[in-house]
């Protein structure tokens, strides 16, 4: 797994052992900032079930102004923390050891975010819950984009009875990207 592009272009990150983290593979995270790259500077980022920090790093690359590492495994925070240090990028980020939720709780009122990406272990709810306490959270404005990935299987049908308009949904042969804001944000022509 590498830094697709910025200040830390090229640079090989450090990955875990086994299946506790599925890092995202280099074509999709290329992917995915392609869709996102210009909104990403000066920007405010926030990394949930962080792994290895490679979509967190790769926001920090392209110049966010800061990142927001939230892992649960110390070990894993360990892999981040040596990523950020040898990309030089530490000094743009803040890494929490707990779990999402009470990091979310944490969190409140301390900052808001322009974008919030979450990559839980799949098929278990996570992103639901996760999403059920945005919905009412002052981590998220009119223009935070949300981008979940998942499962190709996830169902996200409930989205709009939390209050989040579906903005694009990319698939990939065995997993997905969700993008969502929240609904009601008028368009201003």
């Amino acid at each position: 797994m590498r830094v697709i592009a910025g200040s830390a272009k090229r640079l090989q990150l450090k990955t875990l052992d086994g299946l506790d983290t599925r890092p995202t593979t280099d074509r999709i995270k290329e992917t995915l900032f392609n869709m996102i790259a210009p909104e990403i500077y000066d920007s405010i980022f926030l990394d949930l079930f962080s792994g290895s920090g490679g979509i967190g790093i790769e926001a920090l690359s392209r110049g966010a102004r800061e990142a927001v590492f939230v892992e649960n495994s110390p070990k894993a925070m360990s892999c981040i923390k040596e990523n950020l240090k040898f990309t030089r990028l530490e000094h743009k980020a803040v890494t929490m050891t707990r779990d999402v939720m009470t990091a979310l709780y944490q969190l409140e009122g301390e900052k808001v975010f322009d974008f919030i990406f979450m990559d839980p272990p799949y098929d278990r709810g996570f992103e639901k819950t996760v999403l059920e306490y945005l919905a009412d959270s002052q981590l998220v404005y009119e223009d935070t984009l949300i981008i979940v990935e998942a499962s190709k299987e996830t169902d996200f049908s409930y989205l709009e009875e939390l209050g989040f308009h579906l903005l694009k949904e990319k698939v990939y042969k065995t997993n997905k990207h969700v993008f969502m804001e929240k609904a009601g944000k008028e368009e201003i022509c």
